[in-house]
């Protein structure tokens, strides 16, 4: 049964949500002395239909996030005519699939490993926008690069030139306060631009801790329920 914030959700109409969304962010970013709109929310549509995203469309959105190739690459077929959407695969990525991926999305938040590196490497697509994924917890089966070795994963991106380095990108960890979590990330992300310069952005936060994201310097949040919804139980 859906406990009372999934019922507090689905009281809300879907720009009422967002509303609350973007007024939260601009609350969080005011109080650490930065402007909302440096921030990019990216609304992760994962299970959601189509029509959700052309909704969220019409309400301003143009930056959307899913972690499944098969269902993203529907969803980006089906609106190849909008020209101004942008799609972020946010997920956990297969190297075989890494070309499929790279015919659509405009930014890739989950290079965690050399080999992905290479596979992307060989896309025929205009350079593409990534993020290379830190893990920021003890279990070597999470995804993400461990953070000692972060700087050798990034300078392989650098010498990439199918791969344009946008930053480092993390989930906050079961268990830990996210500020504590995000403040480690935000403290990588100033190693690599001792590599990089420009690789200066964070992407980071989810529905739950996007203010702690904030605080610790994300400009990019990945948001999915708190906009979207229930999701639909995947069939």
């Amino acid at each position: 049964m859906p406990n009372g914030d999934d019922q507090a959700l689905d009281q809300h109409s879907l720009a009422e949500r967002l509303a609350r969304v973007q007024a939260g962010i601009a609350d969080a970013a005011s109080a650490a002395g930065r402007q909302a709109s440096d921030i990019t929310t990216i609304v992760v549509t994962k299970f959601h239909p189509v029509a959700l995203v052309r909704e969220l469309y019409e309400l301003g959105v143009r930056d959307f996030g899913e972690n499944r190739h098969q269902e993203a690459s529907a969803k980006a077929q089906e609106l190849a005519e909008v020209q101004d959407l942008s799609w972020h695969f946010v997920g956990q990525l297969q190297s075989k699939k890494a070309r499929q991926v790279a015919a659509y999305a405009d930014v890739v938040h989950s290079i965690d490993r050399p080999a992905l590196v290479t596979a992307l490497g060989v896309q025929s697509k205009r350079p593409l926008d990534c993020f290379v994924q830190v893990n920021l917890t003890r279990d070597p089966a999470r995804g993400g690069v461990e953070p000692d070795e972060l700087q050798p994963l990034v300078q392989q991106v650098l010498d990439t030139p199918a791969l344009r380095l946008l930053g480092v990108m993390a989930v906050a960890p079961l268990g830990e306060e996210p500020r504590q979590a995000f403040a480690r990330l935000r403290a990588l992300s100033e190693t690599v631009t001792t590599l990089a310069p420009d690789a200066d952005r964070i992407s980071a936060g989810m529905s739950h801790d996007y203010r702690e994201a904030i605080a610790e310097g994300a400009t990019h949040l990945r948001i999915g329920t708190a906009i979207t919804g229930n999701r639909p139980v995947p069939g």
